[in-house]
């Protein structure tokens, strides 16, 4: 009796112990697993007590319960895990496990009560004494049986209800919604659902850590702390290279913006920066009513530097004048390079203008200071001219103007020393802003002119070609000779459109002399050279003119001179390389008033030239020495294979000197003056050797 109600009582404890294991999960669930294992080996045991049942009838029942479907179904499923894994039972078939624990149940149950029965027919003669006893046994087994049912019923809805929101909950987080995990239910089931809240704030640290990244906040303390576990360590890592990538490229940008900004040689603030801050500052001087300075620093005597010392000493002394310029005005003022040894210092505001004149002077001391550059000591200077703004009403082009107009002024003087500028100067300013006025529209009206001055050779007579100079005839005024107003183009962009006009003239004029009277067999085809500015040989569009030029008039290129000064090949890279990119076309190019700069004679061998021009003050001086020096241009000249083209030839014995130096070609008033296109076209058709030669 007892054995089978011990097989009664344990077999209803197997099934709620057996859910609690088998939704449990994680190491914290072992309990859990363990106290199912061990109802099941109480239920073996159980078993096993059974077969010592001393009544026949009960071994006959006990049989026919053991060998029924639906114990056997049971038994089947509880002891499916026995080996230690977790089993897995679908929602069907838990259904149906809960309908035979039922029936299960129910045989016991029978069982339990036919066993009562024998025990009732066995005591019957001892009924009175153990009626009792009987009816507490039966009332413990009949509670026994319906606490489990009810606890088995209980914990199974319980269990349902936690896992039906757990699924829902992580079905939520799988979408990518980070909701907040309840933990509810069973201890089993709680302790899940704290697992999944963990990984929930892992996911959420995650997403935090992303959000600080998409807003740029890069310095934020969360991005430094790490994620847990091997997913967490990749996924951080990846958002250290995030920040790490974007912190490189707000450094470039950065970089960038400073290069785009400042002078690469000196740091300072470039042209373009320094026309922003003089504006920022003239919207300041406007709102407040204060005045602001602009001094016009211009270095004296830097290109000796650069030619007795090399480019190197140089850009030594010029980063040298930017530190000492820096460290000699306030702190508020700024000090820009514009290029070249050319510098602006912004000033304000401005109390007097005695002010921006003391502080030009003690600035002009400072730069006048030895320097100490390659172990020599060097010495320039600077002449500073000042501008005021006393409203902020100036517009920034005009300041810079006004002050650039004030140093030149300050060197005409004698550099070394400091100008303001003032009415005289601005009444300069509005004649000079008149005469590019007047200039641009002689260009546009036809009002400029070429004359031609022929070149001929020394030793045939013959006319090898011409030099086209630019003539105007200003309306009202009567012709205006070029030193007075050529400087004015060439200070300004109108020299560009004055080369092009040039280039397409000269050009077209020659190649239409050749149409009408083409050389004679033998004689050489003649050259038209054209002066080209330094401003403009700087400018990459000068290779598209003269090309624009060859191609408008159809001449070859070879015939086509462009003439050059020297400072200009010494002083510009950028025109050497543009000169360089021309004689690739096949376009000649001369040096013209070759001697009166720094160029030495070595240096021939390294430029892109084919003609040198010697000055017409060298040819025209009766010292010994500078005749020496001309014999000395033109053998070196032949040595590095170039021609040689004396200007400014104005007596006879000028010529004999120079066929006895083997001067190759010269142009002169003893040759011929410049002459209306008409005559030098007249010289093709029917040439006509110079009477002097």
């Amino acid at each position: 009796m007892q054995s089978i109600a011990r097989l009664s009582q344990v077999a209803s404890r197997q099934l709620p112990l057996f859910f609690g294991s088998m939704f449990a999960g994680g190491d914290s669930m072992i309990g859990s697993r363990t106290a199912w294992q061990t109802a099941l080996l109480d239920y073996s045991d159980a078993e096993r007590q059974m077969k010592s049942l001393s009544q026949p009838s009960l071994r006959e029942a006990w049989r026919a319960v053991q060998t029924s479907d639906a114990v056997g179904a049971v038994d089947g499923v509880l002891t499916s895990g026995a080996d230690g894994d977790t089993p897995t039972v679908s929602v069907a078939e838990i259904a149906t496990l809960l309908v035979q624990t039922q029936e299960r149940n129910d045989l016991l149950g029978e069982l339990v009560e036919t066993a009562i029965g024998n025990a009732h027919t066995l005591v019957s003669a001892d009924r009175e004494e153990a009626t009792g006893q009987l009816r507490g046994i039966l009332l413990l087994a009949a509670g026994l049986l319906a606490v489990s049912l009810l606890a088995a019923l209980v914990l199974g809805r319980s269990v349902a209800g936690a896992l039906r929101l757990l699924a829902g909950q992580a079905s939520q987080i799988s979408e990518g919604s980070l909701v907040e995990v309840e933990v509810a239910g069973p201890r089993e089931v709680r302790t899940v659902s704290a697992a999944l809240g963990a990984a929930v704030a892992g996911l959420r640290r995650i997403q935090d850590q992303a959000q600080a990244v998409a807003r740029g906040d890069l310095d934020d303390a969360l991005l430094d702390q790490p994620l847990p576990g091997p997913l967490g360590e990749v996924v951080h890592a990846s958002v250290k290279e995030i920040v790490h990538a974007v912190r490189q490229r707000e450094e470039l940008q950065s970089a960038l913006a400073h290069q785009a900004t400042h002078d690469a040689l000196t740091e300072l603030p470039n042209r373009a920066q320094a026309v922003t801050l003089v504006t920022g500052a003239l919207h300041r001087g406007r709102r407040s009513g204060q005045m602001t300075g602009l001094l016009f620093v211009d270095l004296d005597g830097f290109k000796a530097v650069n030619d007795g010392h090399g480019h190197a000493a140089g850009d030594e002394v010029l980063r040298e004048v930017a530190r000492r310029l820096t460290a000699g005005v306030r702190p508020g003022d700024v000090v820009c390079r514009l290029g070249g040894d050319e510098f602006v210092v912004l000033v304000e505001p401005v109390h007097t203008e005695h002010d921006l004149l003391e502080l030009s002077h003690r600035l002009i001391s400072s730069i006048s200071e030895p320097m100490v550059v390659q172990r020599a000591q060097v010495r320039i200077g600077a002449s500073i001219g000042v501008a005021v703004s006393r409203d902020g009403s100036t517009d920034a082009d005009v300041l810079f103007a006004e002050a650039d107009a004030a140093a030149y002024r300050a060197k005409a003087a004698g550099r070394g020393r400091a100008e303001i500028f003032d009415e005289t100067l601005r009444r300069q300013l509005n004649q000079r802003a008149a005469l590019e006025v007047a200039i641009a529209t002689g260009l546009a009206n036809g009002e400029m002119q070429v004359a031609y001055q022929p070149v001929m050779e020394v030793a045939t007579d013959r006319l090898m070609g011409y030099e086209a100079l630019i003539r105007w005839t200003r309306p009202g005024v009567g012709p205006v000779a070029p030193d007075q107003w050529i400087p004015v183009a060439e200070g300004s962009r109108l020299i560009g459109e004055v080369d092009r006009w040039m280039l397409h003239e000269a050009t077209r004029q020659l190649a239409q002399w050749r149409a009408e009277s083409p050389a004679a067999p033998g004689a050489p085809d003649p050259t038209i050279a054209v002066n080209i500015s330094g401003r403009h040989l700087a400018d990459p569009r000068v290779i598209s003119d003269v090309a624009d030029a060859l191609e408008a008039s159809g001449l070859p290129a070879h015939l086509l001179v462009l003439e050059v000064t020297e400072t200009v090949l010494v002083d510009d890279p950028l025109a050497n390389d543009h000169l360089t990119e021309l004689r690739a076309m096949g376009v000649s190019i001369a040096i013209d008033y070759f001697g009166t700069g720094y160029t030495s004679i070595g240096q021939l061998r390294n430029m892109p030239v084919d003609t040198l021009k010697i000055d017409r003050s060298f040819v025209a001086s009766t010292e010994p020495a500078h005749r020496e020096l001309v014999a000395l241009m033109i053998r070196a000249a032949h040595t590095f294979g170039l021609t040689v083209v004396a200007e400014g030839v104005e007596e006879p014995d000028q010529l004999a000197q120079l066929k006895a130096q083997e001067c190759d070609q010269a142009q002169g008033y003893l040759l011929y003056r410049p002459m209306p296109a008409t005559e030098a076209g007249a010289l093709l058709r029917s040439p006509q050797p110079a009477g002097s030669l």
